[in-house]
């Protein structure tokens, strides 16, 4: 996989005003996660991070953004492939894959502190 959204523009002009603030050690961290999970179903991505056989250069933090989506499109096609119906498969993909990203944003919500 030689796709890590580059299509989108050259990286950096954006700054980080939307991500959450972590470290490059800890973004290799995550992508590591993300890549491995994404090995386990399939098909298998490159080792290309900072240190590895294949590096390429790009960020840890891109590396995640480009792996997760991946595995996102895997999970879908899984979904497409297992779903018995047309109608859950549309359910898996849009009120349940809904209701769990609602959770994942509520859990990394900030805790405001009491008033």
């Amino acid at each position: 996989m030689d796709d890590h959204g580059d299509d989108f523009g050259p990286w950096g002009w954006e700054g980080d005003s939307n991500a959450i603030r972590r470290t490059e050690e800890e973004w290799l961290t995550i992508a590591r996660y993300v890549r491995h999970a994404a090995n386990k179903v399939g098909p298998e991505l490159p080792l290309c991070l900072p240190g590895e056989p294949q590096e390429c250069g790009r960020t840890a933090q891109q590396h995640v953004i480009a792996w997760a989506a991946h595995l996102k499109a895997v999970g879908h096609h899984l979904i497409e492939q297992a779903t018995p119906s047309e109608a859950r498969g549309a359910h898996a993909a849009g009120p349940l894959y809904q209701r769990r990203v609602a959770e994942l944003r509520a859990q990394a919500a900030p805790v405001h502190a009491p008033r």
